[in-house]
């Protein structure tokens, strides 16, 4: 037996050694246990490997402006839940600037409407915005094409993802959709510790979570995608300035104003309403507000507290018994801060299937 039992040990420890079982790979698009059910048809247009596959390259690739020199991942960049990192407003081609700081890119899939002004309420025709804006990348759908096709890399692509190497604008918006779809955000502190899968929140943080609801922030950030998805007037006074705008093609110097909602309804009531944005990832997603005016959360509740102006429009929320505003004091104002910061999803800001590949497809 002194002979059997070492041997006995050592096949004991070989099958501990064993390698563990491969996890199974995570899909490209699931819907997250805290999550409703999302607003786009995910089950009759579902994300493919391929299609994912041709959506991240076009997404990062420069091809799509007029100069090949903006991609779409240059103002929406994912360590900062793909927006403008410390950008107050959008930069396009040749240096040109917008007017609006670049929303986050998570979550599309339970989003109605896109922009601050909600003018597009279809996922799959979102990125025509930027794409032919002149202060983005300033391009056509049909030269955007043409482009493509005169690649060697993408036809195959093309062909992976739908069976044929036909390259079309409709081929092309879709696989940026199935790329999008899969910016999923979901695995932050404060989700796991709603869903009880063993995280625990301080106790500033849990005031700070009971502050956000008694103060009426989740009136407007409303749910587990901490947005109502509404258009809302949050009192700040009215952004202009002198720029030059694009007519016909030629560049006029002229002041513009931004009025929001307004723009694309031509509602008296809209005028001045942005799009309540999610608070998801938001300590990682400044600056804030539609304008990026303000660069830090403290600057935010600070609006709020004591800066709201009595605007044309202003919601109602931030206007009660004669006061404007929400009144918070510095302690109030420093745990839901707290609170805000276990919103910051770092799975996702950092997930290597969302990165900007290595290399392009050969021209």
């Amino acid at each position: 037996m002194r002979k059997v039992y070492p041997f006995l040990i050592f096949l004991i420890s070989l099958a501990c050694s064993k390698d563990p079982a491969p996890s199974a790979p995570v899909p490209l698009f699931s819907i997250p246990k805290n999550f409703p059910q999302p607003d786009y048809p995910v089950a009759q247009k579902p994300v493919t490997e391929a299609g994912f596959a041709l959506g991240k390259q076009l997404f990062y690739d420069g091809i799509l402006s007029r100069d090949s020199t903006i991609a779409c991942g240059e103002c929406h960049r994912q360590y900062y839940a793909f927006t403008h990192h410390m950008h107050d407003l959008s930069h396009g081609i040749e240096n040109r600037t917008g007017l609006r700081n670049s929303l986050a890119l998570q979550n599309l899939a339970w989003q109605k409407h896109y922009m601050w002004d909600g003018a597009v309420e279809n996922l799959d025709l979102q990125a025509i915005v930027p794409i032919t804006h002149p202060d983005e990348m300033d391009d056509t759908m049909e030269n955007v094409v043409k482009k493509l096709q005169r690649t060697k890399g993408y036809p195959p692509l093309f062909k992976a993802a739908y069976g044929t190497e036909d390259i079309t604008a409709d081929r092309t918006l879709h696989a940026l959709t199935q790329f999008m779809l899969t910016l999923v955000s979901a695995n932050s502190r404060y989700d796991k510790y709603v869903r009880k899968e063993g995280e625990t929140l301080s106790a500033d943080e849990l005031e700070g979570m009971k502050l956000f609801e008694s103060k009426g922030c989740k009136s407007c950030h409303a749910g587990e995608l901490f947005t109502d998805g509404s258009f809302r007037n949050n009192g700040l006074p009215k952004f202009e300035r002198t720029k030059v705008v694009y007519v016909n093609g030629k560049p006029t110097l002229q002041v513009v104003v931004d009025e929001g909602r307004y723009t694309v309804t031509k509602q008296e009531s809209d005028r001045f309403t942005f799009k309540v944005p999610s608070l998801r990832n938001i300590a990682e997603s400044l600056p804030y507000t539609h304008d990026g005016r303000f660069t830090k959360l403290q600057e935010m509740l600070d609006h709020y507290a004591s800066g709201v102006q009595d605007t044309p429009n202003l919601d109602p929320l931030l206007k009660q018994n004669g006061r404007l505003g929400i009144p918070m004091t510095a302690d109030e104002k420093r745990k839901i801060i707290a609170f805000l910061n276990t919103l910051t999803d770092t799975e996702f800001l950092k997930d290597q299937r969302f990165a900007e590949p290595a290399g392009f497809p050969v021209r």
